[in-house]
């Protein structure tokens, strides 16, 4: 039995560097069983959900596309984010591979356009050569039109102080791991310090945050659950989120935190929850690289055999 969803989602919106506004609240998908179609038409057509957030890297784009045309919501009325994966990074693969996310997604321009990790593991470049160049790909694409905003995920303030040397734009966005186990106040007062919105994802910690003693009590005191608790903490410290579920009451549940705000000591007993743990480590993106690059390989010699 499909959840039933209440009045639409009422969403707030948070402006960016160039005027656009993006929705502080989105639905995620990924990789490794993270789409489900008839829960991507279930939060836009019955939730109200208008920013989905999707990654080349999720192969999801192209069901994305036909999730959308079910739905039946205006184009216009979404914002849609990808990502650009390392593997591509460099100004003409940039290029071309924008276009084919375009192209899998059936939009003639995408709303935030990201840089996936500032690990580019290029053999023939450094890191920072291959980020300054896959950027300078970015602002044309951006200049152009066929990027409303453009942004990078998982950068560290380095990261975006090299940027800001080497590039002229400021990325609009800055997408990081974000939950009450993993606060990065540094990152997010830097980011505002330069008029980067600072997005959140994994804002449940993979489900970890749920069982916290902390946050079970609130839960019960607002008369919510745990889910809506950490998200409602993570909007209210102003972090765009983007929870990510495959289930329809998940789904409605993780809408419905905009009827009720935290007090300030409940914020605060949330904020102590930090212990400064990282679910997503660049050493297992690391290791999904060196997977990925096996797997390339074997392939690349079965073929050989045939």
């Amino acid at each position: 039995m499909s959840a039933k969803a209440g009045a639409k989602l009422m969403c707030p919106t948070v402006p960016l560097s160039n005027g656009r506004h993006i929705p502080i609240l989105g639905l995620g998908t990924s990789h490794f069983g993270g789409y489900s179609h008839s829960a991507v038409v279930y939060a836009l057509r019955e939730c109200g959900i208008r920013h989905i957030d999707t990654a080349k890297r999720y192969g999801c784009e192209s069901q994305l596309q036909e999730a959308i045309r079910d739905s039946g919501v205006a184009r216009e009325e979404l914002w849609i984010t990808t990502k650009l994966w390392p593997d591509e990074y460099g100004y003409q693969t940039t290029k071309q591979a924008c276009l084919e996310s375009c192209r899998r997604l059936g939009v003639q321009n995408l709303d935030l356009y990201l840089m996936h990790w500032p690990d580019c593991r290029s053999p023939e470049k450094s890191n920072r050569e291959m980020r300054a160049e896959t950027w300078r790909a970015l602002e044309e694409l951006y200049d152009e039109g066929v990027c409303r905003a453009i942004g990078v995920s998982n950068f560290l303030i380095p990261h975006l102080e090299q940027l800001k040397e080497d590039c002229n734009v400021v990325p609009h966005v800055n997408q990081v791991e974000y939950h009450p186990f993993y606060r990065p106040q540094e990152l997010v007062d830097y980011c505002k310090a330069e008029g980067i919105v600072f997005e959140g994802y994994c804002p449940l910690a993979k489900g970890e945050s749920l069982t916290h003693p902390t946050i079970i009590e609130l839960a019960k005191k607002y008369n919510r659950t745990p889910s809506q608790i950490c998200i409602r903490w993570s909007v209210q410290n102003g972090v765009v989120t983007i929870p990510k579920s495959t289930k329809e009451e998940r789904i409605l549940e993780n809408c419905q935190v905009f009827g009720f705000s935290l007090l300030k000591e409940d914020m605060d007993l949330m904020n102590k929850v930090n212990v400064n743990r990282k679910l997503i480590h660049l050493m297992e993106f690391n290791s999904r690289i060196s997977t990925l690059a096996a797997s390339l390989r074997t392939a690349e010699s079965n073929e050989d055999l045939l």
